[in-house]
């Protein structure tokens, strides 16, 4: 544990020194560094896609600098600094955990998810509902989800997983009618009610849509990529080539994986 607390010592005043004497971490404020978090925020849920230990290591190195710069700024605005950040998480881990720090009985990690919710409610100055706590900021797909963990948080979700399946079927069906009809305002809300059921159907069975797409992205820019390679070793363009061409292309792509 020492080690440990004296390597964050180190990087504290390694902080202090660089905010006192590097022209470029002298101009910094909480707005500029904030696009550089979410840029590494990004790269470390890429690490951990690759499952690159090596790198979800620097990635998450990056990310406590941050954490440490924004301390400081508020350290300097006198507002806050890193021991109040620190205080804060630990209050509200012991808070939320009645289980471990209390006499809170749960049975699965589901209850615990409940309690985490319903006490977040009941906290001084805290969200008063239920959906306050979803960041508007967050991109679509991340805020599909996070929506619906916090609503069945206080119970509102499927009786059984396998329900959500009609669910889907009926926006698909819903879809297939408003695409029929052309009507585009309505086809754009349908698309939007089908991604929200797929999310759910991704939440009930434990998968993380946003990982989900994104390994499947990149499936399909490694095949595209065979593709063009392939093509252009031939000294042809995917442009001259017929669709039938590419596919057989694109199976052997599938093989080679």
């Amino acid at each position: 544990m020492n080690s440990k607390l004296e390597a964050f010592g180190r990087l504290l005043e390694i902080m202090d020194e660089l905010r006192e004497k590097c022209p470029w971490d002298k101009k910094q404020t909480l707005e500029s560094l904030r696009k550089l978090t979410i840029e590494e925020t990004y790269e470390l849920g890429e690490a951990i896609l690759n499952n690159d230990l090596n790198d979800i290591k620097k990635e998450l190195g990056d990310l406590i600098l941050h954490i440490v710069f924004y301390a400081k700024i508020g350290e300097e605005k006198k507002s806050f600094d890193i021991e109040d950040v620190l205080n804060s998480i630990n209050e509200k881990l012991i808070y939320r955990h009645p289980h471990i720090f209390g006499e809170v009985q749960v049975n699965n990690a589901r209850e615990v998810e409940e309690n985490w919710e319903a006490l977040k409610l009941k906290e001084k100055g805290g969200n008063k509902r239920v959906l306050e706590g979803v960041p508007a900021s967050l991109p679509a797909l991340v805020k599909a989800n996070r929506i619906q963990e916090k609503v069945r948080g206080v119970g509102f979700d499927w009786e059984e997983r396998e329900q959500v399946w009609g669910k889907v079927t009926e926006e698909v069906d819903e879809l297939s009618h408003e695409i029929n009809s052309m009507n585009q305002d309505k086809m754009e809300a349908e698309f939007g009610d089908l991604f929200f059921a797929l999310v759910n159907a991704a939440r009930l069975y434990d998968i993380d849509p946003e990982a989900a797409l994104e390994r499947t992205n990149l499936k399909f820019m490694k095949r595209f990529n065979y593709l063009e390679s392939q093509t252009m070793a031939k000294g042809r363009s995917l442009k001259e080539m017929s669709l039938d061409e590419m596919n057989d292309i694109w199976e052997d792509a599938k093989k080679y994986e």
